[in-house]
């Protein structure tokens, strides 16, 4: 979502809610940078969405007029499902989608747009099933990728959504949406040191944005490197937004047992063995979702 167009988060709650909102990202993963659809070959289903609020509705009025006239229609319907996703109103998203998929089955573009708006909507296995038909192991997409690791790590499979992060960075090398992604996704396997890698290679790239950043900054609290993840912070909320989020982090960690021992690394993984999945206390996660480029992040995702 390029203001994770998808993902707004209040700063002083933004530790909080991303720990165990943790993924998926990207926005809207979705992606778009973050979680907002997918990459295709019609230069009108390509252009960036607006990144301020009052030009994201005028865009969502504009298309949903289009897609009035005409419901179903392809350009349309991607068009105003991204704007809507964008706007966090998913559900109506994910209605405007299934309309195109019944029009045009076959369609790739299609098909990766309405699993991206599944995944958002909370919808995760039917997205798994769509976002699986919606290319072909000859011609894979990486933001597609992107929201099905996300999708996956939702569901539990973090094995499985790491496996398919690292096959989207064989296609797009360094891209920080996936990095993030797969950063979060250690995180959630309590393989810290391999999470604060990832996302500092992906915070090293120029197109790395704020939702980077503080995931990165979260890992490093996780990891009681509290200095730095405030350093890290600041670099995009004020001082007293980013020490609220670290001790919100430093809270949380008090009060759960299993948080309190990965700081400790007494969660680390045996060699051969799986780590075992970290439980987000009561933390509701992140939509999995987000437009081409975007990075599964705190509190919104990629796809």
């Amino acid at each position: 979502m390029s203001f994770r167009s998808e993902f707004s988060f209040s700063s002083s709650r933004l530790a909080a809610v991303a720990l165990v909102a943790l993924l998926i990202g990207a926005a809207p993963l979705a992606g778009c940078q973050g979680l907002g659809g997918v990459d295709g070959s019609i230069a009108s289903i390509h252009q960036p969405l607006p990144t301020d609020e009052a030009g994201l509705r005028a865009y969502a009025a504009d298309w949903g007029k289009r897609y009035d006239a005409s419901p179903g229609e392809k350009v349309a319907s991607i068009n105003y499902a991204r704007a809507l996703r964008a706007l966090t109103r998913y559900d109506e998203a994910a209605a405007v989608m299934q309309a195109a998929a019944v029009k045009a089955p076959h369609d790739f573009e299609v098909l990766g747009a309405y699993g991206k708006a599944l995944a958002d909507d909370g919808q995760f296995a039917q997205a798994k099933e769509v976002l699986a038909s919606s290319y072909t192991p000859e011609r894979p997409d990486w933001t597609i990728m992107s929201v099905q690791g996300s999708v996956s790590d939702r569901l539990g499979d973090h094995e499985g959504a790491q496996k398919f992060y690292s096959d989207a960075l064989k296609i797009a090398p360094g891209e920080p949406s996936v990095l993030s992604n797969l950063g979060l996704s250690y995180a959630l396997t309590k393989q810290l040191p391999e999470a604060e890698a990832a996302l500092r290679q992906a915070c090293a790239s120029p197109r790395a944005d704020a939702r980077v950043r503080q995931n990165l900054a979260l890992v490093l609290a996780l990891e009681a490197k509290f200095a730095e993840a405030e350093d890290i912070s600041r670099q995009d909320m004020t001082e007293q937004a980013a020490s609220a989020n670290v001790a919100a982090i430093k809270q949380m960690i008090a009060q759960n047992d299993s948080w309190r021992d990965l700081q400790n690394g007494a969660a680390k993984p045996k060699r051969g063995k799986s780590a075992t999945p970290l439980a987000a206390p009561g933390l509701s996660p992140i939509p999995a979702a987000a437009a081409p480029g975007a990075p599964l992040a705190l509190g919104a995702p990629q796809g």
